[in-house]
């Protein structure tokens, strides 16, 4: 005979019980390995480590839980265990509910020091001063492309990446009231004005788009503004107290953003292989003919897989690029090192951002 439902809320209840005395076992184990950091003087964060208990449980993942359910539990899991040994502090584009945060909460688990700056540059510079351990910023839209700033910034800067996430991207819009009556000016990050730009032309044709430091400060300005209508999240919408307009209005409904994580090597050096992993890197070339094609050589000669080629200008007046290359591998796989020696022997200008799990 089939169990009655107070059965079996009685049933889940025990199992409940027989999870959280795991959970706090895993804990305990935890506190242990956290001692042993503290007298190796090692990183808490090890994101190479926490991508193949990740990558291990779903390939052991006997269902009904869906793998994606799996790495969003296991992340909270290990960030709540992370967080006995030391809290990480994470800088995001703010103010609070923006999808910098959504991603850094993705990334880390919401077990975090939360750091929201005022603009992508304030992150860089917040996570290189020390004020948090870690920086997200976004690196690339799958609408828009690379985010210019973000390269710019990793030109110059110490930092380097150790993790990244891709974060599928819904926006809406976001007011006082639930209607599109009345809306004189609609605030968002210049990157979202683009990527909803041919839902405005269509619903708000004559209204002023207006640019500001991201999304959730759009937001909260609306909130101010019966007028103003902002572009953000629904997490957004809950913070500031707003009604959605109009759900999703991305012109492109599979539309993502991925993010890098970065720090100075000293906080936490290049992660270990962990068997799926990536190599970014900054390089130029002398401005001679055949120059960017010889770059792609070593690759090839190797069998190193290219997975992003971006050109940013290198603002020198002389028409001159620099190129923004992701490869897949570790730099501890011969293949990779020998490609990356004969790749770095052809360049004017090189520059390794990060070596990293890569991110699904």
């Amino acid at each position: 005979m089939p169990k009655t439902l107070p059965e079996l809320r009685i049933s889940i209840d025990a199992v409940d019980r027989e999870l959280l005395a795991l959970l706090n076992r895993r804990a305990a184990l935890a506190n242990e390995v956290g001692d042993i950091k503290r007298a190796e003087n090692s990183p808490v964060f090890r994101p190479e480590r926490e991508a193949q208990v990740i990558h291990g449980l779903q390939q052991a993942n006997p269902g009904p839980l869906k793998d994606a359910s799996v790495a969003m539990i296991w992340r909270e899991i290990m960030s709540a265990c992370r967080s006995l040994e030391a809290p990480q502090r994470v800088a995001f584009l703010g103010p609070v509910g923006t999808f910098s945060e959504q991603a850094a909460l993705q990334f880390f688990g919401s077990s975090i020091e939360r750091v929201p700056c005022v603009s992508i540059d304030e992150v860089f510079r917040a996570t290189a001063a020390g004020t948090a351990q870690f920086g997200v910023v976004p690196v690339e839209n799958s609408t828009e492309g690379m985010v210019s700033r973000s390269l710019d910034l990793f030109l110059q800067s110490p930092l380097h990446v150790v993790g990244e996430t891709s974060l599928l991207v819904r926006h809406n819009l976001l007011r006082t009231t639930p209607s599109l009556d009345g809306i004189e000016a609609v605030l968002a990050h210049p990157q979202a004005l683009a990527q909803c730009q041919g839902w405005l032309n269509t619903h708000l044709p004559e209204v002023e788009r207006r640019a500001v430091s991201s999304n959730a400060e759009g937001a909260r300005l609306a909130a101010t503004n019966p007028a103003w209508a902002g572009i953000a999240s629904e997490r957004a919408a809950t913070e500031f107290g707003l009604h959605i307009a109009s759900h999703a209005i991305q012109d492109d409904a599979f539309n993502r953003t991925r993010f890098a994580v970065i720090c100075l090597p000293q906080t936490l050096p290049a992660p270990e292989a962990s068997g799926q992993d990536c190599v970014s890197l900054i390089v130029s070339v002398p401005n001679r003919p055949g120059a960017v094609h010889d770059l792609l050589v070593p690759l090839k000669d190797h069998g190193v897989s290219m997975t992003r080629f971006e050109s940013r200008p290198a603002r020198s007046g002389q028409w001159e690029y620099y190129f923004y290359i992701d490869l897949q591998g570790h730099p501890s796989q011969p293949h990779v090192a020998a490609a990356l020696k004969d790749l770095r022997s052809l360049c004017a200008f090189y520059k390794v951002l990060g070596t990293y799990p890569a991110g699904e």
